[in-house]
């Protein structure tokens, strides 16, 4: 049985943006906790969360690591996850096993893209957050004004629970502190903004405070600081310097007495599917007791060990040389090792239990978002999905040695495995395998890893855009398949009709044949060759969408009808009916955020336009840069990294995801279908 009971276990993920500390201040609070001798150094490479070689080259996260360590009583299950958006998924998938999000907040440059983002998912996620706003003792910054726009952006919730002092070489608490010194602010008027706050959670406590004038203990405020966490009328704002330590234990002590236990927070709810019906919502119970449930939210494909699954445990308690099926799989395997991970190293342990995070290793069946558990009565049930953005951002592969194209499927595959949001595409009509991720960013790291871990070397080029084809109004087709050679000769034909549907409605097939002119059992053929169309294209060769095809009457012959005979006439008169229906091209639109100081947003807004991307918003920070917002169509984006660059002396960053499909202008429509036309009389 693990030592810890789950009324000690917290379990946190650091989250914010990139460059704001988090991987130090996980340092930190290791050793300050005295999980390890000394702190190590992200310049050094001597990190415990940064312990990948590519990692350690490139000086920031780019997967999230895992540590824990014991402080006050509590047993504390760390998440350090990579803050630049490239790699948004791995910080994204840790929400589904902590209770508690730290956003980690840079006084330097204030409160940027990752930090808000990640700051809004865990409040939807129903996440307990605090903000930690780091590298206090840095020069030239302005804690009140970034206090005041935490609290414009974030909510009048977020109340400070400690306060600076010294110039940010100390922190002063103010749950145990009515007055005295700070930076900046009273302290007696911000400790008193917050027992304000903690008291509106119980009205005994405000009984008392109103009509007799005693302020609560620090041990009476405990049950409404953890009510109002929970419910998130209380989002502390605490202050650290994880390079000098200051604020550092107090964090840990904020942890320990304050974080909410896997009892005390806000579970996930998990979902049972039952046929007929909408999935029914219950939530697991931290009870050691229990039929196991446990959530798989990461994997790791290591060179060593093979495949990771790494979990959080919802409810019972999971032992080693355990049986247990994941997901849906149709036969248990057994747990022949159980891990902690502490960084790069894999802590074997007996058992955990609720709340504790660990691993398992060498099995197959499991994946990404399954659920681990002991009985096929549970094979339906599953966590709620998360919300990954969609990768746009793409690059054409091809093996440099010859015969390694079987090898790339088999790396690129087991990178995916890994990664939520990186994807793999085959484009048979120009024989092009694209990857897609997050940006340039991500993608270089997966060259990477490629060519150090699995001395694969690759060239690349740009990627065709993912056009795709639609139609505008209704239009009838019809092919008559005919097919005589000597022998046993081939008939069908079909008449049909296709209509145009909502964007993102997909393909609808249906069957309206009447008196059997086509015999049910070729149906299948015809949907076959429908289908087939569909992949091919019409006007350039891009897949067609948002479309209903239905089949109206046809002919067939008793010797010579035959499935491939109506998978033909299928095909071509889909492509009949298509292009008598005002096909059209279109392109993916992505949402664009640019991040870039004030005096270059001029040009910045001018260069968006000139693309066919339109601004939607521009939003001032802290650190005297600007966020713009807006759309742009993804094929107007090439060479957009460089042009940025240029126009902000290199201070600039953006990131995309994926908005809609939208008609391309008629001179691009034109110039796709006579390279499709071109191409097409040349295969010929």
């Amino acid at each position: 049985m693990s030592q810890n009971l789950s009324s000690t276990i917290r379990t946190v993920a650091l989250v914010g943006h990139g460059a704001a500390g988090k991987t130090t201040l996980a340092e930190s609070l290791l050793a300050a906790s005295g999980a390890i001798k000394s702190r190590g150094s992200v310049e050094k490479g001597s990190t415990v969360c940064d312990f990948d070689p590519i990692e350690k080259e490139l000086g920031h996260s780019l997967q999230s690591a895992l540590v824990s360590f014991k402080t006050g009583g509590a047993h504390v299950h760390l998440i350090d996850t990579p803050g630049y958006p490239d790699f948004a998924s791995q910080a994204i998938s840790a929400l589904a096993a902590v209770d508690t999000a730290l956003v980690v907040i840079n006084a330097q440059t204030g409160i940027e893209l990752s930090s808000e983002r990640m700051f809004t998912l865990a409040g939807e996620r129903g996440l307990c957050r605090m903000i930690v706003v780091n590298k206090i003792d840095a020069d030239n910054i302005d804690l009140l004004a970034l206090v005041n726009d935490i609290r414009a952006r974030f909510g009048k919730q977020c109340l400070l629970l400690e306060l600076p002092l010294h110039h940010g070489q100390d922190v002063v608490e103010l749950l145990g502190h009515a007055d005295g010194e700070s930076d900046f602010a009273s302290v007696a008027a911000a400790h008193r903004d917050l027992i304000d706050q903690l008291i509106e959670e119980d009205d005994s406590l405000l009984a008392r405070y109103l009509e007799d004038g005693l302020e609560p203990s620090a041990q009476e405020l405990h049950a409404p600081f953890e009510s109002a966490l929970r419910a998130g009328h209380l989002i502390p704002i605490l202050f650290v310097s994880a390079k000098t330590g200051a604020g550092v234990a107090q964090l840990l002590d904020a942890l320990a007495k304050l974080a909410p236990s896997p009892a005390e927070g806000n579970p996930p709810p998990f979902y049972r599917d039952e046929p007929g019906k909408p999935p029914q919502a219950f939530l697991a119970q931290p009870d050691e007791e229990l039929p196991v449930l446990a959530h798989v939210f990461k994997v790791v494909v290591d060179p060593f060990i093979g495949k990771l699954g790494v979990f959080r445990v919802h409810q019972g308690t999971l032992r080693k040389d355990a049986q247990l099926l994941a997901g849906s799989a149709k036969h248990p395997f057994k747990v022949t090792h159980l891990y902690r991970l502490q960084g790069k190293d894999y802590v074997e342990v007996p058992a955990l239990i609720p709340g504790d995070i660990g691993a398992i290793a060498k099995v197959d069946e499991i994946e990404f978002d399954c659920v681990l558990h002991e009985s096929h009565e549970q094979d339906s049930i599953h966590l709620k999905a998360l919300q990954f953005p969609q990768p746009m951002q793409g690059l054409a592969v091809h093996p440099r040695r010859k015969g390694d194209e079987q090898r790339l499927f088999e790396v690129l595959n087991k990178l995916a495995l890994e990664d939520p949001c990186f994807k793999i595409e085959r484009h048979a009509g120009t024989h092009e395998t694209v990857i897609r991720g997050l940006g340039e960013m991500h993608l270089r790291t997966k060259l990477l890893r490629m060519q150090q871990q699995y001395k694969l070397e690759l060239d690349t080029s740009a990627p065709q855009i993912a056009y795709r084809e639609t139609i505008t109004a209704q239009a009838d087709g019809h092919c008559r398949h005919k097919k005589q050679s000597g022998g046993a000769g081939q008939f069908g034909e079909v008449m049909l009709r296709v209509e145009p549907l909502a964007r993102g409605a997909g393909f609808e097939f249906a069957d309206q044949v009447k008196g059997g002119a086509i015999p049910g059992v070729f149906m299948a053929a015809v949907e076959k060759g429908v289908r087939q169309a569909l992949v091919e294209g019409a006007v350039a060769g891009f897949g067609l969408e948002d479309l209903r095809v239905t089949v109206l009457d046809g002919k067939t012959h008793a010797v010579d009808g035959k499935d491939i005979a109506f998978t033909t006439a299928g095909r071509k008169a889909t492509l009949d009916a298509v292009l008598k229906a005002s096909p059209i091209v279109l392109e993916p639109v992505v949402n664009i955020e640019v991040l870039a100081p004030q005096p270059s947003i001029g040009d910045l807004t001018g260069d968006l336009a000139a693309r066919r991307g339109h601004v939607t918003s521009t939003q001032p920070r802290s650190n005297g840069h600007v966020a713009i917002g807006g759309q742009i169509p993804l094929a107007e984006l090439g060479d957009y990294q460089g042009r940025l660059k240029s126009l902000t002396a290199g201070q600039g960053s953006y990131s995309i995801s994926f908005s809609h499909y939208a008609p391309v202008p008629g001179a691009t429509q034109q110039q796709l279908a006579s390279k499709y036309q071109a191409l097409s009389l040349g295969d010929e």
